[in-house]
């Protein structure tokens, strides 16, 4: 009907001093104290029977082994049930709500207490499916947010981490969790103010929205960190009013530059015809001559402007990331270019905004190693070991899971000053219109990617890391 329970050394200890009787030997006390006055008023009512001594021996041993049997039976249904009901608690209190009590039927005293445990079981059952559901409808809702999502125990380790997360800090949360915000890199996330604007440096720069709060797990207090990415939004923000702004002086501008520089080439033609002397004509035409300059400057900054503030939305074809990158690789002949060899990719994208995002990068890295060429290391004198510079452009891509890497490398002189990479029309080149880079990312962005520069670790040079989508969503 039922096995004793198992009882923990906690419990042993606690039981341990106390000298009170075991239930067990209170019962077989209480039931020979029942049949004890029986036996001894039988015993002698038999005694005085006019039976031979064998008889009478016989009829009190039989019952004697009656009064044992009834024993033994009412003491199996006093303890067996209580012990059966003391499995169920002890498997309640593992967790384990598949046994019953047996029995249970009402108007019984023994059985009430059975259904009571039964429905008790069956609560709490329902109790932990429903737990456990919600567990793990919230465990795939943080997977699936496109938001990174911390938390951290009080000593400022991590404890939980979602695939944004993941994604954020490139690593995976095997190699996360455990470490502390300081190595990580997530220390302005817990010491900033709640709702703040916060920049870090796994995100490679971009302005992160802090939000905070706290919550307890086994009683232990935690922080929970949600973090927003608000660049992008900020930068389509200024795109907008980039349009505005171009929409507004692109025709004025358009209609003065032009006379302007016609005009002034005009004048500078005539000059020959009039009576100036020499020396006037020429502050004349070199007075002509700056104002023709300046305004075909100023119109190549305005067509500048105009293509980077209305770039078109990209046209999605199934185009191979292997035969653009070659393409564009080949167009630039001032520097080597090596391309590693991957697999042939295919992705939905625009391939004519991919191929002039490549020919940009490309561009930039073929220039800063051609800055160091000129300007950079320069052959030892007699019995130096140092050799001459070599520059060195390096293209691969890989795939992980649904997204493309594509990394340039280049051992040119490294960004001087990284957070005015992305200013628009801010440039360290004398013939740069500092937009080069700020397209780029228009063009990596509008197909649901992303584009990061930063100097490479160890070598001098600058690295550029391209983040596609194999399947654009549109």
């Amino acid at each position: 009907m039922g096995s004793r329970p198992a009882v923990s050394e906690a419990e042993k200890r606690v039981a341990t001093p106390s000298r009170r009787t075991r239930f067990e030997r209170r019962v077989i006390l209480f039931t020979f104290l029942l049949i004890a006055p029986g036996l001894l008023v039988s015993a002698i009512l038999i005694w005085l029977l006019a039976w031979s001594a064998e008889s009478k021996i016989a009829l009190f041993v039989a019952e004697l082994l009656a009064c044992f049997l009834l024993g033994l039976a009412l003491h199996e249904h006093i303890i067996r049930p209580l012990q059966t009901l003391a499995n169920v608690v002890g498997a309640l209190r593992e967790e384990d709500y598949s046994f019953r009590a047996r029995n249970a039927v009402p108007n019984d005293a023994l059985g009430e207490l059975s259904l009571e445990l039964n429905a008790l079981a069956d609560l709490l059952s329902q109790h932990r499916t429903g737990a456990m559901e919600a567990t793990a409808l919230l465990q795939r809702v943080v997977e699936e947010v496109d938001i990174p999502i911390f938390a951290f125990d009080p000593a400022n380790a991590l404890r939980l981490v979602n695939s944004a997360a993941e994604k954020l800090l490139h690593q995976p949360s095997q190699e996360l969790l455990g470490r502390s915000a300081l190595q990580l890199g997530l220390e302005d996330c817990l010491t900033s103010d709640n709702e703040s604007l916060v920049s870090l440096a796994p995100g490679g720069g971009a302005r992160w929205f802090v939000r905070r709060s706290s919550f307890r797990q086994q009683g232990i207090p935690h922080i929970l960190v949600v973090l927003s990415d608000v660049s992008r939004a900020l930068r389509e923000e200024e795109r907008r009013a980039w349009q505005r702004l171009i929409r507004v002086i692109g025709h004025e501008l358009n209609n003065s530059l032009t006379p302007i520089k016609s005009i002034a080439g005009s004048l500078n033609a005539r000059l020959d015809d009039t009576g100036l002397e020499s020396s006037q004509r020429q502050d004349f035409a070199r007075g002509l001559g700056i104002i023709e300059t300046r305004a075909a400057s100023l119109n190549r900054f305005l067509q500048a402007y105009r293509q980077l503030a209305q770039m078109p939305s990209p046209v999605l074809r199934e185009c191979s990331i292997a035969d653009l990158i070659r393409r564009a690789a080949s167009l630039e002949t001032r520097a080597e270019i090596a391309v590693a060899p991957g697999s042939d990719v295919k992705l939905m994208a625009d391939a004519d905004q991919l191929e002039q995002m490549l020919i940009n990068l490309l561009h930039n890295a073929a220039d800063a190693v051609l800055e160091s060429r000129s300007n950079g290391d320069r052959p030892s004198e007699a019995g130096s070991a140092s050799t001459e510079y070599q520059p060195e452009i390096r293209v691969k891509w890989t795939r992980s899971a649904n997204q493309l890497v594509l990394t340039i490398e280049d051992n040119g002189p490294g960004l001087m000053n990284p957070s005015n990479t992305f200013i628009p029309f801010y440039t360290t080149k004398p013939e740069g219109s500092g937009i080069g880079l700020v397209l780029s990312r228009q063009i990596a962005e509008a197909h649901g990617g992303s584009l990061e520069l930063s100097n490479r670790s160890g070598e001098r040079g600058c690295v550029v890391r391209v983040n596609l989508p194999i399947k654009a969503s549109r």
